[in-house]
Formats: structure tokens, sequence, C-alpha cells
């Protein structure tokens, strides 16, 4: 490979890259050379540049998470003790790559402002039910409460609400909505309107004269679903005929089918006249340009796209406009729901929504005429 297709290769190395360290703190030369099939010297290289930026700190052999950035608020003042623990919060989410690592610090930071340990585990998305998962964790004595990320696509999912509801601690659902029995009252949660969300980017397109739009979303995931929902909202409110957008689906980015599926998408676009996409999540937007920059297209003169989740969105090149949900305000909302339930076990059950913001980068224009 060329030093050409290596630097154009390099922000989906980096993506790669960061999404590893989120989740097991330590990265190591042999073993991402193995997995992208790409020589250690280039490796290090991107390494270096990642640690110039300050998101990692390079070691023998590999990277660690940047530590030298922390707050020295974070550790105690000398001859100060840690403030006593209150009890225990069992967290349950289904990753702990990917969008979680960043609600997880938010709660662990409320956490520990409120004087609240955290057990963590991380279930998956294949989980079909959980309930085995959450039995241990509440097999811990001093576990007061539950926040949880549960799959609701399984025919266990409401035997887990109803776990919850009997297991006699409170528990509150991250970015998941709910519902008791045989009441059918919506239990307690914090969630990002994604909808809001989808018509943040849709307004952005259309401020920027695109009249032609369209919509490509993750297959199967909650979140894309409640995308779904809003941008169909933003079509009505912004005069877009049905015959002017589309919605497709990639399969999950890991299958054979994916670049198949991503080069399909393209070929649509093109073929309506479509000169703006949002597309979910951040991986697929930059795969979607990868493949149409190697197809002769120019991001955004031909084509503007709009990520959604910020995740990485910004270190790819062009740096991708993209939506991101609050993340960490998300884990301390419910850290602090959590809270506000041991105190009060009778106070009314609270449903908050956070908005996201939309950060404009690189990667949209005004409509070509």
């Amino acid at each position: 490979m060329t030093e050409a297709q290596h630097s154009r290769l390099a922000p989906a190395r980096h993506a790669h890259i960061l999404s590893a360290l989120a989740r097991d703190g330590v990265v190591r030369v042999s073993e991402l050379s193995e997995t992208l099939g790409v020589a250690p010297v280039t490796l290090r290289r991107d390494l270096a540049q990642l640690e110039e930026q300050g998101l990692l700190e390079r070691v023998h052999g590999g990277a660690v998470t940047n530590t030298s950035g922390a707050d020295a608020s974070d550790s105690p003042a000398p001859g100060m003790l840690e403030p006593p623990s209150k009890g225990t919060i069992a967290v349950l989410v289904p990753s702990l790559a990917y969008y979680w690592p960043g609600v997880v610090r938010g709660m662990e930071e409320e956490a520990k402002r409120l004087g609240l340990k955290l057990l963590l585990r991380g279930a998956s998305y294949e989980l079909q039910d959980e309930r085995p998962v959450l039995e241990r964790l509440i097999a811990t004595d001093d576990v007061c409460g539950f926040i949880v990320a549960p799959n609701t696509d399984t025919p266990h999912a409401q035997d887990v609400v109803q776990w919850l509801e009997d297991c006699g601690r409170p528990a509150v659902y991250v970015e998941r909505d709910a519902f008791s029995l045989p009441s059918h009252e919506p239990v307690e949660s914090v969630t990002t309107d994604h909808g809001l969300g989808a018509v943040l980017a849709a307004r952005h397109l259309a401020e920027l004269g695109h009249h032609k739009v369209g919509l490509v979303l993750s297959r199967d995931s909650p979140t894309g679903r409640k995308i779904f929902a809003g941008w169909d909202r933003a079509c009505q409110e912004f005069d877009l005929d049905p015959s002017e957008h589309f919605e497709e689906f990639f399969v999950d980015r890991h299958h054979p089918d994916f670049s198949s599926s991503v080069e399909t998408a393209i070929d649509t676009a093109l073929s309506v006249g479509i000169t703006g996409l949002l597309i979910h999540s951040d991986p697929e937007a930059m795969a979607f340009i990868d493949i149409a920059l190697n197809r002769g297209l120019s991001i955004p003169e031909d084509l503007s796209i709009v990520a959604y989740d910020d995740e990485v969105a910004r270190l790819f090149t062009p740096a991708l406009t993209a939506v991101a949900p609050p993340r960490a305000a998300v884990g301390a909302a419910a850290v602090g729901l959590v809270a506000r339930r041991l105190e009060d076990p009778k106070r009314p059950v609270h449903r908050v929504v956070l908005s996201p913001q939309l950060n404009v980068r690189q990667s949209t224009a005004r409509a070509p005429r």
C-alpha cells in the first residue's frame, strides 16, 4: 500500500484505536497490527499523532488512556479521605466500547460527588435475557439500586422489566423506554431526544439549500428507530416531499455484505439526486465517505454528510458535522435519579429527556447548483 493510501485510511485507524482504548484502557501495537493488517511502523506513527492531540499516552509496545490532563480535583487533598460510601449502584449497559464509555464517565463523576460506588457490567446486544446477570449483581450485599440499558428487542424484554420492578431496589433506565405491568406505567428513565437530533440535522441541511436529502441507519438499532421518527417529522416540517428523500439501512458493519450495502446506498442517492445525508453512526458515516471518495465523489462538494453520535467524528478527514447526544449528562442524571429515589421512595416517577446538539464541521456545505 502506498503512503498516500495509508494517509487516507489513517482516520479510520485512529477511530479503531480510540474505540479499543475506551473499551480496554490499553492498546498494543502487535494486536493492532494483526487486527488492522497494518505494519507496526504505521501504527506507531498513528499513536504518536494521537498522543500529540492529547488523546492517549504512549508506552512501550502500545498506548494507554491519557491521564496527564486529569483534573487535580479528582484526587483528595493531602490529609483528606474519600467521602464514605452510601451504597453501590449496579450498572448494566450493552457495551463497554462505542457510545457507552461516555455515559459511564458521567455516572462515575456524579457517583463520586454523591458518595456512591458503581458496580459496572457490560452485556451485549446479542444477550437475550439479562436477568441472570442482574441476579449476580444483586447478590452483592450493598447494591442499593440499578442503572440499566436492557435489550428491548428480545422475548424476555418485559420479563427483565418486571424483575427489576420486583427486586426491591430502585431502577433507572438509560436510553431506553419501558413500562411496568399490569398498569403500563412508564418506568424511571433518562433518554436523549434522538428524534430532535434528526430534526437538527435536517434543519441544518435545509438551511444550506439541500432539498433532496436522505437518511441511512444502522439496522435494528434502538437509537435508529427514534432517529427515523424524528426524521419523518422533519421532512414534514421542512416540506420535503417523500419522493425527495430516501431511507436506507446498513447491515452490521462487521458483516461481509456491509461494503456492498454502502455501495447500494451511494447508487441510490446519486440516482435520485440526493445532495445531503444523515448517517447513523460515526463509523458508518466514515465508511460511506471512504467508499464515496474512492468512486471519485467529493465531500462536501458533491454530498454533504451529517453523522449521528459524534463519538469520533471530529477525528475524520474531513471532520464530520455531527449530532452529539449528551452522553456524560445522561449518565450523571441517571445516578441522580437513583440517589433521589433512595432519599424519597414515594416521589413521582421522573422521565428525564435531554437534548442533543449539532456540531458543524467540514463535511457539510451549501448544496451544489
